[in-house]
């Protein structure tokens, strides 16, 4: 529980120190890993900075040389190492330093078997997923450049992207690539750039190097920055065998900063040159289009009807005046044939009109109601009869009725 103090009734130094220490004491013996800034041998006793590789702290270590001589192989400056030490805290000076029992080098190896569980831890994060690739940008109007100052990574980036659109723009942050504010800075230009709406790509660029001189670019602050970008990040690390885990969380990676700058811009030659191509392909498919069109059209014209248009009406016409003279004789022939048939008709008529036997001597009697007298025996005595001949007719009255004659 903190201490109940007032100004009227504060605690001694000595008596804040100790509680300080108490609480110290309590972390027991623990392992802390960093890079060694500092190394002093005097006497019996070494004295060691150890300093975080990615935070600007560093702790002062105190140990008995026989533990620094026990380390295989013996660490110097600018080596990685981790310490099994006890935390203290002097209470006489106030000052916080670390007890080191052991002290392990940390190789090579070591690094590379971190390295690999992170790249797995995050790869599980999905942080390096192909679907989270964006695509650059075919013209950027503004391209990033986080590099080292004065650098040979930063020179062939902006004279290689130059000579292949000498129009390009760069917004150019220089920061260090190596040490321990290499990933602070690297960072906080990756931040800044993503900012920047005229910013279109970011380019990460660096030179070769060993593993320890690359491990920024495998911080996982840095991995986890450039995942949370906006804008798309082209990883330009080292050479071609240097893998670090920026190259597997950038959307672009580069082999080399040369190959960023061929991947950014289009080579203005190369556009020129299929501009071209595309216009000779466009010119070709539009002078065939046109001689096909022109063909047929020769085709159409070569034909009679539009070659020789009155040609086509004269046969026409002559069409026309046969189907005339046909249909003529068909309807004189189908009159003709009419014409024989009432022909034929009349003479059957004639043939047994009544008119044609009367004029062979026969008459016709009609009662003064027209009806016909086919017997003697339908006329009554002085009934008025009519008697018609072929040419003419008689009135005459019935004397008598019954008899086989008839007088009038």
């Amino acid at each position: 529980m903190p201490l109940q103090t007032t100004a009227q009734s504060p605690v001694p130094v000595r008596t804040e120190l100790r509680l300080a220490g108490e609480w110290v004491g309590r972390l027991g013996r623990i392992w802390v890993a960093g890079q060694i800034a500092e190394l002093t041998r005097r006497g019996g006793t070494a004295f060691l900075t150890l300093r975080d590789p990615v935070a600007a702290v560093s702790v002062r270590v105190i140990c008995a040389r026989a533990v620094l001589d026990a380390a295989d192989p013996p660490p110097a400056e600018g080596a990685r190492a981790v310490v099994w030490a006890k935390p203290d805290l002097n209470t006489a000076r106030g000052s916080f330093s670390l007890t080191g029992i052991e002290i392990r080098a940390v190789g090579i190896g070591e690094l590379l078997a971190r390295l690999d569980r992170l790249r797995r831890e995050l790869a599980a994060e999905g942080l390096f997923a192909p679907e989270r690739k964006r695509p650059l940008p075919f013209l950027p109007a503004t391209i990033g450049l986080i590099c080292g100052r004065d650098s040979a990574a930063e020179r062939d980036v902006l004279r290689n992207a130059a000579m292949r659109w000498p129009a390009v723009r760069f917004q150019v942050e220089e920061v260090a690539v190596q040490g321990q504010y290499a990933v602070t800075e690297v960072t906080d230009a990756l931040r800044r750039l993503d900012a920047d709406r005229a910013v279109q790509v970011i380019v990460i660029a660096r030179g070769g190097g060993s593993v320890e001189d690359l491990l920024p670019f495998s911080d996982e602050t840095l991995i986890r920055a450039v995942a949370a970008c906006q804008t798309p990040v082209v990883s330009a690390i080292g050479h071609e065998q240097d893998n670090p885990l920026l190259d597997l969380v950038a959307d672009v990676r580069a082999s080399t900063p040369t190959d960023a700058a061929r991947r950014v811009v289009p080579d203005v030659a190369e556009q020129v040159a299929l501009v071209a191509q595309h216009w000779a392909r466009a010119r070709r498919a539009l002078a065939g289009q046109l001689g096909r069109e022109w063909s047929w059209l020769t085709d159409i014209r070569s034909r009679p009807v539009l070659s020789d248009p009155l040609r086509e009406i004269d046969r026409r016409e002559e069409s026309v005046t046969a189907l005339a003279e046909r249909a003529r004789r068909c309807f004189a022939a189908g009159l003709q044939r009419a014409s024989d048939d009432v022909g034929h008709l009349s003479g059957r008529l004639l043939a047994l009109s009544p008119a044609a036997t009367l004029r062979r001597g026969y008459a016709i009697v009609q009662s003064r109601d027209g009806r016909v007298v086919r017997r003697a025996a339908d006329v009554t005595a002085g009934e008025r009869l009519m008697v018609r001949f072929a040419e003419d007719q008689l009135t005459v009255t019935a004397e008598r009725a019954a008899s086989s004659t008839m007088g009038a």
